[in-house]
């Protein structure tokens, strides 16, 4: 039987690229999930992606105090307990320092930062002791033009991470951030991109990481279960998922 059958788990941000990955690959293991998204179009698509008698998913909006409670409201009407909650929502707007408005700054750290932390105070009556929070974060060397909003929201959250780690554990909660680097999804990560902004991107993380192409979401998914099912001796750290970018390999 495999680990995860009859365990519940939360993914915010889980209805497409790494997140929906997450999703698939919690429900095919066995996992009761709920999982969230903001775009009505892609919550049909992975509602119709995904095993519905283990698979919730609902409109949040991470910026939203409001939908953040009614999560918590949710989750425990149908998991009641969470073994496993990935905080992988994230939103990234591509703007170079003069084009840069408070909006979005604002907007980002909502979202990213914000959104993440209040995420996990909301859950935080329902996670089982000895059960796992896992935040998506960002590689700190994958540096794009345009992105300090995002970057540094999500820099941001794995200090969270860190405290929260600190904080968990009397109750021998592990907390932990999974960093990706370039990663092939629909969006790329950053939604709006224009077909040569994709393209200058894919080339870029192809040209720059050691592995001298992109990660997959499977390969995400698969990190992202070890450190909340299996690293069961591990808290507080940065796992780098992006083909020794950060590791400064074949430089």
């Amino acid at each position: 039987m495999s680990k995860l059958a009859g365990k519940k788990a939360v993914v915010t941000g889980g209805t497409h690229g790494m997140g929906l990955g997450i999703v698939q690959a919690l429900v095919a293991g066995g996992a009761e999930v709920v999982f969230t998204g903001r775009n009505e179009k892609k919550i049909e698509e992975a509602r119709s992606a995904v095993d519905p008698k283990l698979a919730h998913v609902v409109r949040s909006d991470a910026a939203s105090m409001a939908d953040i409670d009614a999560l918590g409201t949710l989750v425990e009407e149908k998991l009641g307990r969470v073994d496993y909650l990935f905080v992988n929502h994230g939103l990234a707007e591509i703007a170079p320092v003069q084009e840069m408005t408070e909006e979005m700054w604002d907007r980002a750290f909502a979202i990213n930062t914000k959104g993440a932390f209040f995420t996990v105070k909301r859950l935080d009556p329902l996670l089982n002791d000895e059960g796992a929070v896992v935040f998506t974060t960002v590689s700190n060397d994958t540096i794009f033009p345009g992105l300090a909003a995002y970057s540094g929201s999500k820099e941001a959250v794995t200090a969270i991470a860190q405290v929260l780690a600190a904080e968990y554990l009397p109750r021998r909660i592990r907390v932990n951030t999974l960093a990706p680097g370039y990663i092939d999804t629909p969006s790329m990560g950053v939604p709006g991109m224009s077909a040569e902004e994709r393209e200058a991107f894919m080339k870029q993380g192809d040209e720059t990481t050691p592995f001298k192409r992109h990660g997959t979401i499977e390969e995400i998914a698969t990190a992202a279960l070890f450190l909340a099912v299996d690293a069961t001796y591990t808290t507080g750290i940065e796992l780098a998922v992006d083909g020794g970018f950060a590791q400064g390999l074949g430089s």
